[in-house]
């Protein structure tokens, strides 16, 4: 579907006319395992229907695997290697303020008139995280906690943060749910390996993703009823990949591949699936251009739609710190290749970090069949002692990057130029990644 065929001009200018609401529904640690993205376990009825009344994006990331950090780029419009955010959860007692020049999106939705909002109370039983998670000091991001507090004929900018599917209460009341998702149907990945264990917290996943799917409903039953939904643009996606070994995290796709769906009546159209590489940067710029809001000079994200749209080649993502595991990770990532630079090659995959050792019991079997001799080869590259300095994966014949095509030789050419668009971006963007913590690394 070409962007020109997305608009339909007459009712654009109305649409601009009016203002129009912008709301950003997330998933906490959503990655793409939704009935509309192919998932043949999930039921996820309320966000396929999203998907069909607007636009699937196949090729969204976050740019970071992480939320702190991923929260930090995409609320700002920068990157947060940029800014000096892309430590996780950094800065909380520091009073760190973002650059000159760099601004929370909220503010800028304020000073056009906007009523912001992190909405908590949405309906019984559905509600709200009001999480922001930044790694910078914002004293007030937003002016309310629900729409339904601005101003007679005020437009909204509104965000609802829902925990699922994250790991803790959220993977325990999704259990509670009827009809939960079948260990014995789930499908695995070949570096994991076919354990009942392994089995049940994929599972546990997807019940999850099916829970945030009820409370998705819930919330456009709710705009329906308010007669919001014609004038709402909304935008649906994951702060960072799914909370799985290999995913959250980590620069492979499972990590910053997140749903972007997007719904704006009479403006996108219906059905409509874009498969250009993009990045949660451009959802603030065109969150910012459907309002009418100029997107500023130096700006890291570009809009989607509009006269000023242009496809990417490419997206870089970019790991740092998480929790009191240090280490640094880029990604260069297209259509068909991904390239992935360890800095820290010496510091294996399976370096202590609390969090995961504590909450995904995946790791504590591969362990164990680790030590047994029992894993594959694909299995047993995240038990590696050390990581390659490079990796180069053919996405088109390798969708799951197990196999290691960095030293080939017909791939000198490409490695190379995934390279060097690499260290464009590090320069272009001012990449903070190597400059030392002020603060020790420590679980937050």
């Amino acid at each position: 579907m070409k962007r020109r065929e997305m608009l339909l001009a007459p009712a654009f200018i109305r649409v601009l006319r009016d203002r129009p609401n912008v709301l950003w529904i997330l998933g906490d640690d959503l990655g793409c395992e939704l009935g509309c993205y192919g998932d043949r376990v999930a039921r996820t009825p309320n966000l396929d229907r999203l998907a069909g009344e607007g636009a699937r994006f196949t090729r969204f990331h976050t740019t970071a695997p992480v939320c702190s950090a991923s929260r930090s780029a995409f609320n700002v419009g920068l990157y947060q290697t940029s800014t000096g955010t892309h430590h996780h959860r950094s800065h909380r007692r520091d009073g760190y303020r973002l650059p000159a020049g760099a601004r929370p999106v909220m503010e800028r939705f304020r000073e056009a008139g906007y009523f912001t909002a992190n909405v908590l109370e949405m309906a019984p039983g559905v509600r709200g995280t009001g999480k922001t998670d930044f790694n910078f000091t914002y004293a007030k991001p937003f002016d309310g906690t629900h729409w339904n507090q601005r101003g007679p004929g005020q437009p909204f900018f509104a965000q609802i943060n829902f925990q699922a599917p994250h790991k803790g209460p959220a993977f325990k009341a999704a259990r509670q749910r009827r009809d939960p998702a079948d260990p014995a149907k789930v499908e695995l990945p070949p570096y994991y390996p076919d354990h009942p264990i392994v089995r049940d917290e994929v599972a546990n996943y997807l019940d999850a993703v099916q829970m945030l799917d009820w409370q998705v409903g819930v919330v456009l039953e709710q705009l329906q009823r308010e007669g919001l939904a014609e004038n709402t643009v909304i935008m649906m996606f994951g702060d960072n990949g799914r909370c799985l070994i290999r995913g959250k995290q980590w620069l492979y796709n499972y990590g910053t591949h997140v749903p972007l769906l997007m719904r704006w009546p009479g403006v996108v159209q219906a059905g409509t699936v874009r498969d250009e590489p993009c990045h949660a940067l451009d959802m603030n710029a065109t969150s910012l251009w459907a309002a009418g809001i100029e997107v500023p000079q130096g700006y890291h994200g570009r809009p989607l739609l509009g006269p000023k749209a242009k496809a990417r080649e490419y997206v870089v993502t970019a790991r740092d710190r998480c929790d009191m595991t240090v280490d640094r990770i880029r990604c260069v990532r297209g259509r068909r290749y991904s390239y992935i630079r360890n800095f820290m090659p010496e510091r294996p995959y399976t370096q202590y970090n609390q969090y995961i050792e504590t909450s995904y019991p995946t790791l504590g079997v591969m362990k164990e069949l680790h030590a047994q001799g029992k894993l594959n080869a694909a299995q047993s590259l995240f038990m590696a002692e050390r990581k390659p300095e490079v990796e180069f994966y053919d996405l088109e014949r390798d969708p799951f990057e197990v196999r290691n095509l960095a030293a080939e030789p017909g791939e000198k050419r490409r490695v190379a130029e995934h390279a060097a668009a690499l260290d464009r971006w590090m320069k272009e963007t001012g990449d903070r990644g190597g400059e030392l913590e002020e603060e020790p690394a420590r679980q937050l």
